[in-house]
């Protein structure tokens, strides 16, 4: 059963993020390598998502749809690519 956007963020919200926000990303976003100042938690809602991790020794790439959680360290460099459906997640900060 899909849970509500308010569940999803309240479910994020007992992991312990203090700022939680839904994003929704159109057809083939990118995201570049970056890096954010905080551990960061993206719980997916609808569609997929691509992460790699280009500073890791040897960086590999993995895609994640509905009902996964994926966690990136404080700092860790990341890119991203979002599915050709768009995207649809709760951030915790």
């Amino acid at each position: 059963m899909a849970r509500s956007r308010k569940e999803a963020e309240r479910e994020v919200r007992s992991w312990g993020f203090s700022h939680i926000f839904t994003w929704t990303d159109g057809p083939n976003a990118h995201y570049p390598p970056h890096t954010h100042s905080g551990l960061t938690t993206h719980l997916i809602l609808d569609g997929q998502l691509t992460i790699t991790y280009p500073g890791d020794q040897k960086p590999t790439r993995e895609t994640f749809g509905p009902g996964a959680r994926v966690d990136v360290d404080a700092q860790r460099l990341h890119e991203v690519w979002v599915g050709s459906e768009g995207c649809t997640y709760v951030i915790g900060e």
